[in-house]
Order: structure tokens, then C-alpha cells, then sequence
């Protein structure tokens, strides 16, 4: 039997680990520091510890923090588990961005447990150093971006998922571009690939996007691009110009954005700007997700100035 002295400095022992894991620990965890189920059970009937899943014990009560969940996902899904995708950057410092459950990702082959709240992802294969073990064990963020992009439930939260790490300094866009070759993407590729390339490229993505086909499409004259023209503070650069109507529309790069905010900012930011100035704003990324919304504004647009142009001839 063991004596009051011992149980204490047994319960310093797992409260020292417990402290790192969101005061949650483990059943293994445990057996190591000399816990067995015995006295698990002993304090969870005196309502000190609970049992929030088969392999986790809490050793405080109340809800359990975001970190205790995430070691909960891994413990409970078993050996080879790595918090993945959205999960994974949320425990290397995301803020802004709660997707309700903890993805957690590991290799084909292994026989991983399935529970609720969490989200299960095989993978073929993985980097060879694309795992953090620091802390509990998740995917790199560069990885966990590229993945959680094809992983998201909408393109528009693929896009975010994208940008919200490199806005926050989790991983920079040239990382993404380098692990795109290497990163397997079941869905969306394309639409990764344009993105990574937009946010590498920041304003300079007017070209990839082809604004000029784009028109073409929707059936509108070409326009001259890069137009220079003096300002107040100097030269500057319009983007895209329809020189005889005086219509401008401006495409805005992503590096200083916040989310996808901007985007239907400067949707509702047109609408005002349509039966006023003749300048329209366009975040990149809103030529990605919202094409057709956008190109609309454009067309109405144009066709307000060329009804302008007409009747002062």
C-alpha cells in the first residue's frame, strides 16, 4: 500500500505532465507514472479526475481546452496519429478560424480508431520531415495548409485556409510553392495551384488571371492594362482601363488582407461605387471564388459608362 508521501508526489508528477497537455492526460501516460485503473477509478468516483474518451483522463474538471482536445484526437485514434490540416495549424498558432472538430491524419495501413469529434484522413504517404513533434504531434504548417485546402468543405474555406497562414506568418507563400510538387491533392488542384500562385504573386497576379479573356467571355472590348498615368504623389500604374469610357477597375492584390473580408467588401464596395466613381475594385482572390458576381459588376459597369460616353457626344 502506498503511503500519503507517495500519493502526492505521484499526483506532482501527473499534474507536472498533465500541465503541457491541456490538463489532460493519458491512460499509458499514467501506468508510467505508476497510476493504474485502480486509482484512476478511485478519482474519478471522488469527481476530481474525469473520463472524457476510453484513453483520457482530465485531471481538472470543467470543459476541456482546445489543447486538451487535440491530445484526446490523438490518443484516441491511436499509434501513427498526427494532427492534420486545420487542426494542425490551429496548434502551431492560427487564430481566426474554428472548423468544430480535430482533423487528425495517418498513414494507410494503419488501424486507427474512429470518434466523434474527430476527423479522420488516410494518407498514402509523408514527407520525411513534415512532422513537428514538438508538443503534440501535428503536420508542419506548410503541409497542414496545402491539406487542409482540399480537405475544406468549399472552395471559399479552401481559400481562406490558404491565406490566413501566410497572413499570420505560420509558413510563406514561397513554402507553399515549394511543396506543392510533393503534397498529393485529391481535390481541388487546380484551384490550390492558382491560389498559392495569386498570394505568391500579390498584385502582380493580373497577368495569371487573364482579366482581358476574362472579358472576352463576358463579351466586353478588350482593355488597355498597366495604363500610366500621374497622380497626385507621382506616377501611377491602373491595372485595367477602358481609355475611351474613363473606366477603371483595379485588381488588388492579398498580401495585406485580412481573410476573406475584402471580398465581399469589395463587392458591396461596387454596388456604391457603380452610381458614383468610375473605378471598381476587385480583390484577386475574389476573381478565383467569385468570378461570375464580379465580371457582372464589370459588364454593369461598362455598359453605365458607354450610355455616359454616348449621350455627350
Amino acid at each position: 500500500m502506498t503511503t500519503r508521501a507517495e500519493r502526492m508526489q505521484r499526483r506532482r508528477r501527473v499534474d507536472a505532465l498533465a500541465s503541457t497537455q491541456g490538463w489532460v492526460i493519458s491512460r499509458h501516460q499514467l501506468h508510467q507514472l505508476g497510476v493504474d485503473r485502480h486509482a484512476i477509478a478511485a478519482e474519478v468516483a471522488a469527481r476530481r479526475w474525469f473520463l472524457p474518451a476510453r484513453h483520457t483522463v482530465a485531471v481538472r474538471t470543467g470543459a476541456l481546452t482546445i489543447l486538451a482536445t487535440q491530445w484526446c484526437a490523438i490518443w484516441e485514434t491511436g499509434a501513427g496519429a498526427v494532427l492534420g490540416g486545420v487542426t494542425a495549424l490551429q496548434a502551431a498558432g492560427l487564430t481566426g478560424f474554428d472548423s468544430g472538430m480535430s482533423h487528425v491524419s495517418v498513414l494507410r495501413g494503419h488501424s486507427p480508431r474512429r470518434l466523434r469529434p474527430v476527423r479522420l484522413h488516410e494518407l498514402t504517404t509523408r514527407l520525411s520531415d513534415e512532422v513537428d513533434a514538438r508538443g503534440v504531434p501535428r503536420v508542419r504548417p506548410g503541409v497542414a495548409a496545402l491539406r487542409a485546402a482540399g480537405w475544406a468543405v468549399s472552395d471559399r474555406q479552401a481559400a481562406l485556409l490558404l491565406v490566413l497562414p501566410v497572413q499570420q506568418r505560420l509558413v510563406s507563400a514561397s513554402r507553399l510553392e515549394e511543396l506543392l510538387p510533393v503534397i498529393p491533392l485529391q481535390r481541388r488542384r487546380g484551384l490550390i495551384h492558382s491560389l498559392v500562385r495569386d498570394i505568391a504573386d500579390g498584385a502582380e497576379s493580373l497577368g495569371e488571371l487573364d482579366f482581358a479573356g476574362l472579358c472576352r467571355q463576358w463579351g466586353l472590348p478588350e482593355p488597355s492594362r498597366q495604363v500610366l498615368r500621374q497622380g497626385p504623389n507621382g506616377r501611377i500604374y491602373l491595372d485595367v482601363r477602358w481609355d475611351a469610357l474613363d473606366l477603371v477597375v483595379e485588381i488588388e492584390g492579398i498580401h495585406h488582407e485580412h481573410g476573406l473580408q475584402p471580398v465581399d467588401d469589395s463587392l458591396r464596395q461596387n454596388d456604391i461605387t457603380l452610381s458614383h466613381d468610375r473605378v471598381l475594385r476587385i480583390p484577386v482572390l475574389g476573381l478565383r471564388l467569385q468570378p461570375s458576381t464580379f465580371m457582372r459588376q464589370v459588364v454593369a459597369a461598362h455598359r453605365q459608362a458607354a450610355a455616359r460616353a454616348h449621350a455627350t457626344q
